[in-house]
């Protein structure tokens, strides 16, 4: 099993700069997709930051990368960024090698739209599919050294969610 640091007050420099979004429907449900790189890995929508941009503008342009979609309201971001590592034989995949894992800030958004409103093909696809679903049942689904990020995110907006 991966360590993984749920919670930090800052970004350690050996991690990615990254925002995660929770798109919730009205009926609470989350928006998962389905990995293009791995067909059998679901999980929320999520990107780099890049320079010069905010990890809310951030968020906003992986919203519309990702699901194809602007249709959203910003709930709440989280207090502080929440990291993962990925597993150190996998580290060469990921980013030539460069970075321990992902630093995150999260958003937790209500989506205003319609399922007709999101379009996974609008830019270079990062899902083959997707579905809304309880976020219950995405534990299951995850990659395990996400998982701890999924359950501080899942912690910090329950109240969204519940």
């Amino acid at each position: 099993m991966v360590p993984t640091i749920p919670t930090m007050t800052g970004r350690p420099d050996e991690y990615r700069r990254n925002v995660g979004m929770m798109l919730i429907a009205p009926d609470r449900r989350v928006f998962v997709g389905c990995r293009a790189n791995q067909p059998d890995a679901w999980q929320m929508p999520q990107g780099g930051i890049d320079k010069g941009e905010t990890p809310v503008e951030a968020a906003c342009r992986e919203l519309h990368e990702e699901v194809g979609t602007t249709k959203a309201l910003l709930l709440r971001e989280s207090a502080g960024w929440i990291s993962y590592e990925v597993p150190a034989d996998r580290r060469p995949a990921y980013w030539k090698g460069r970075w321990r894992g992902q630093a995150q800030k999260w958003f937790a958004l209500a989506f205003t739209g319609t399922d007709g409103d999101i379009d996974i093909h609008a830019h270079d696809q990062e899902f083959v599919a997707w579905r809304w679903i309880a976020p219950a049942e995405l534990t299951a689904l995850i990659v395990p050294f996400k998982r701890a990020v999924y359950d501080a995110v899942f912690t910090e907006f329950a109240d969204l969610i519940s």
